[in-house]
């Protein structure tokens, strides 16, 4: 039997890491929107803009080839028909065709983030120099938007027959600081890009070179009047120091914990929907916007859902709705109510079955031995306790990507549902001791 294993022919749909490929387009072409969405419409090469989205759809034959066939993982496929039929489910609730289709390109960076499930993000060498050269020019974008008038800020575009706009430069509440967006389009985009780049990159960088950088990314972020992902970066900062003072052999158990209490923060709305419920949100205040999404973010979607679909407050309204394809092209659009929350909103479209893959990938984080997917789960789960992070696309990846060790096939294996062996790489060189295992990645990077 273990020779019969040992010798099955593997499964490989591409040779390249296409899943590379493919995060590094969607990253540059979102760290970049603003830029790119500009330049591509006044040189009316717009079709340009929808090329990641070609790729991530081969990345979806990818992950079902690797993750269904390959690791004979029964969640992948059931993940994937969830998908499938709330794609089906969305149609009927928002009626179009146009939505339908918007949230099928909506859902396509989910399957790139997927795909590695069996590899480590530091074991693609260029894709980590393309993120370290984002979050330079991130800041860089940032710091001349403050003192120079961009071309596209403001700029309109049409796609799929609605009219959006790349971004505008406005004031934040109660004071003169402008809201920047850089070379983004919009300006919580360029907070995020800044601080995802930084968190990967930081990983392999000395701890000196963390305190400079992060200081600088932290001016850069204010600047964006982004408070939430200051506050993250910040409280990721402090903790980067204080694993670092650890002991060599406790600093990657120490990442895995803390990486598996972030998982607490998906409670934090609902904690502040009992707590603050009903208080008077005051303009121009400094607690305006929170107040805003405890009384309407977090609650309206629910009282409209009752209202044109109870059964959803189980099964989820499908892929798409109360989403930005609601928004656009869904004679429902005046019911739209901006879910500023990542749980929720998933919720909201997939229902009970996404409660349950939840418990599969906290399960999973037992397991998980690549430092960067855990050191992003815990960014990503503060970070979406205000924000969708839906749009733009790679928002949506770098979660999935987070989550996709639950397809991986150790913890296929564990759940005792394939008899496939594990193949263990060596270890990668040492990340300031943390020198975690790294499953297996198909293909040299």
């Amino acid at each position: 039997m273990t020779i019969l294993a040992l010798h099955r022919p593997k499964i490989t749909l591409i040779s390249l890491n296409i899943e590379a490929i493919a995060l590094g387009v969607y990253l540059v072409r979102d760290a970049f929107g603003g830029v790119i969405r500009y330049y591509t419409s006044i040189y009316h090469v717009d079709p340009l803009w929808y090329l990641p989205d070609g790729v991530a759809l081969l990345c979806l034959a990818q992950f079902f080839v690797h993750c269904v066939l390959r690791n004979r993982s029964t969640l992948a496929l059931l993940v994937l028909v969830q998908i499938m039929l709330s794609l089906v489910l969305g149609y009927f609730f928002m009626g179009t065709m146009n939505a339908a289709i918007s949230s099928f390109k909506m859902m396509l960076p989910v399957f790139v983030g997927f795909c590695f499930c069996d590899s480590s993000l530091g074991s693609y060498r260029k894709l980590l120099s393309v993120i370290a050269v984002t979050f330079y020019l991130s800041v860089i974008g940032v710091f001349l938007t403050k003192f120079y008038l961009m071309p596209w800020v403001g700029y309109k575009y049409e796609s799929f027959g609605a009219v959006r706009e790349a971004g505008r430069l406005w004031w934040a509440y109660g004071g003169d600081d402008q809201r920047l967006m850089g070379f983004a389009a919009d300006n919580t985009m360029a907070a995020f890009f800044i601080l995802i780049s930084f968190a990967i990159t930081s990983i392999r960088m000395s701890t000196i070179w963390c305190l400079i950088c992060g200081s600088i990314a932290i001016y850069a972020i204010k600047l964006t009047t982004s408070k939430t992902t200051m506050i993250v970066l910040v409280l990721y900062l402090i903790l980067l120091v204080l694993v670092r003072m650890l002991p060599e052999k406790s600093r990657f158990p120490a990442i895995r914990t803390i990486a598996q209490w972030s998982f607490a923060a998906i409670f934090a709305p609902f904690f502040m929907i009992v707590v603050a419920s009903g208080t008077a949100a005051v303009p121009h205040s400094t607690l305006f916007s929170i107040v805003d999404r405890i009384n309407n973010s977090w609650q309206l979607p629910f009282v409209y859902m009752n209202q044109l679909m109870p059964v959803g407050l189980v099964t989820g309204c499908g892929a798409g709705c109360f989403n930005y394809p609601q928004k656009l092209f869904s004679p429902l659009a005046h019911f739209w109510v901006p879910v500023d929350n990542f749980y929720i909103g998933t919720y909201l479209m997939f229902g009970l079955p996404f409660v349950a893959f939840m418990v599969m990938v906290f399960r999973a984080t037992f397991g998980a031995t690549d430092v960067y997917k855990l050191t992003l789960i815990f960014v990503v789960n503060l970070f979406t306790i205000t924000v969708l992070n839906y749009g733009p696309a790679s928002g949506l990846l770098i979660i999935a990507l987070s989550f996709s060790e639950v397809f991986s096939r150790r913890a296929t294996s564990a759940r005792g549902v394939e008899t496939v062996p594990i193949v263990m790489r060596p270890p990668m060189p040492s990340l300031e001791g943390f020198r975690p295992d790294m499953p297996a990645a198909s293909g040299s990077r």
